[in-house]
């Protein structure tokens, strides 16, 4: 009997996060009135920080998202501004995390674009880019900031390829041409210095970003649809969501040096949507919330098996289509909010703002829910992670730095010549392409005088002096050879280009009668020895 008993009870798990539970925000608090985009692709269309919401929104012709300042809650004005520089559908959007005003989408159109919102919104629709990455062949599908090192960005296309991008030279640092099928997902760990894949042909894959090797690769789940993976934060640890070979929906827990098998895999249910993980580093909590259902499941994580243990959920009758995530820096303290979710909703034209509350009777701050999180700094730059070196990221006090936010304008300068539009910027390249041929011929004293007046002049007067210089020669030319009988009109170069051609066809005029009065030179001093050789004779 004591057997019996001790096999069904298991007693009552300590911790702090057992009574979590989700709060969804009043309507005066919602976004309302949103053309959220109908696109079946398996992304979150929404990307958070704590001064903007951004939006993928379905437009006809094109790609567009949307960018509200945070507090600009309610119903939204129907012609509201938005980012519509990307000529296919946008994919995904993400904000970078140590510039609250910089985004960056990918696209149908197989590019990558980094764009600079003002503080305050947009006042108008924004078509100009501060960069754009070319490179993938297809679509591309999902991207990722590095979570330490500044403006290093993640790109994966529908070509197979996950792209390294340094954004401040505007070019691929690393191409990772390892993966034989559609890329269904991609993550970094905490320091940045592995990064997890799942794809289409069913493994998952773990590389070491900028050489592209690949660290270790398993069988991830076994069904045809999508799965999506992501770190357990620094615990060596990944989670990945699937399908069972029946369909079920079911998550695992991998060790990151070892992907032969899962550490444990277990069943969540047997709905069709796709899994999305969201990990909270913080609180060691994990979030798993399907596509088209309104359920938002959630889970502690522990170093021993079962690895994971099941909390509770948060139900709602409205499914949604995809989630945002706010940093947590944004997160409310004084409600002892762990976690902000901003949910699309897949039937109605709204942003729905869910926080997570732990409940607590004092609202004074909770030092064990709100470890140091990550701040705004980067703990690396650019070079340095290109370099080899990691680090893990900087940390700030949320009861110091809570809702902390930054401005910092950045200017990217790419290294690409600008487009030649006009007819002269054309005519000025291909010049410019020209290979230079030496000229040896001594230097004329009044070209010399003309040089150093250039300065001083204006360059239109200067090409009007050298038309007009050259249309007289041409004259004189012209009255010398026909005895000033029927002299022919002249034609004045009008601008750069057939000044130029006229510079060369009195070069090679020039060089031609050289040559004559060479041969004649040669000439004369023949004639003359026959001469001399005459005159001997006689």
């Amino acid at each position: 009997m004591t057997n019996d008993k001790q096999s069904w009870f298991r007693g009552v798990r300590s911790s702090k996060f057992r009574h979590v539970y989700g709060v969804p925000a009043k309507r005066d608090k919602c976004y309302d009135n949103i053309k959220i985009t109908k696109n079946a692709h398996d992304s979150q269309f929404c990307a958070v920080n704590p001064k903007f919401l951004a939006v993928v929104t379905e437009v006809a012709g094109g790609g567009a998202f949307l960018v509200l300042p945070l507090n600009n809650t309610g119903r939204l004005d129907f012609n509201a501004n938005r980012v519509t520089g990307h000529t296919g559908p946008v994919l995904d959007i993400k904000w970078n995390p140590f510039n609250d005003n910089v985004i960056a989408s990918c696209s149908d159109d197989c590019t990558v674009k980094v764009w600079h919102i003002p503080d305050g919104g947009l006042s108008r629709n924004l078509t100009e880019w501060l960069v754009e990455l070319q490179g993938h062949k297809r679509r591309v599908a999902y991207i990722e900031w590095h979570p330490v090192a500044d403006n290093i960005l993640f790109s994966a296309g529908f070509d197979h390829l996950v792209i390294v991008w340094d954004i401040n030279r505007s070019e691929a640092i690393n191409i990772i041409d390892r993966h034989p099928d559609v890329i269904y997902s991609m993550s970094l760990n905490r320091d940045g210095s592995l990064l997890a894949t799942t794809c289409k042909d069913k493994k998952l894959r773990v590389f070491e970003p900028r050489s592209g090797i690949v660290v270790s690769e398993g069988i991830c789940h076994a069904g045809t649809k999508a799965s999506k993976v992501v770190f357990l934060g620094g615990s060596g640890r990944l989670l990945t969501t699937g399908f069972s070979r029946h369909s079920d929906r079911q998550y695992a827990v991998w060790s990151q040096h070892d992907l032969s098998a899962p550490l444990t895999c277990e069943t969540i249910d047997s709905s069709s949507g796709i899994v999305f993980p969201f990990c909270d580093n913080d609180t060691n909590m994990v979030y798993l919330a399907g596509k088209g259902d309104g359920n938002i499941r959630y889970y502690e994580v522990v170093n021993e098996a079962p690895w994971l243990h099941y909390l509770s959920q948060f139900i709602s009758g409205n499914p949604q289509r995809g989630l945002g995530v706010m940093p947590k820096r944004g997160i409310t303290t004084s409600t002892c909010e762990v976690f902000r979710f901003f949910k699309l909703h897949a039937t109605r034209g709204m942003c729905e703002p869910i926080s997570m509350i732990v409940p607590r009777k004092s609202d004074q701050f909770q030092e064990d829910l709100y470890p140091d999180t990550v701040g705004t700094t980067p703990g690396l730059s650019a070079k340095d992670w290109i370099s080899g070196m990691n680090s893990p990221p900087i940390l700030i006090s949320l009861k110091t730095g809570g809702g902390i936010t930054t401005h910092k304008p950045r200017v990217y300068k790419s290294p690409q010549l600008p487009p030649a539009t006009d007819v002269n910027t054309k005519k000025k390249f291909a010049f410019l392409s020209t290979e230079t041929i030496p000229d040896y011929r001594p230097v004329d004293p009044l070209e010399i005088s003309e040089k150093s007046q250039k300065t001083s002049s204006n360059q239109s007067t200067k090409i009007h002096q050298l038309q007009q210089r050259f249309g007289h020669v041409t004259i004189q030319n012209n009255t010398s050879i026909n005895d000033n009988k029927n002299m022919e009109a002249v034609d004045i170069p009008n601008n750069e280009s057939e000044l130029r051609l006229a510079f060369t066809r009195q070069t090679d005029e020039l060089r031609l009668v050289r040559r004559q009065l060479a041969n004649s030179q040669l000439r004369v001093k023949e004639l003359e020895e026959q001469i001399k050789k005459l005159q001997l004779q006689n």
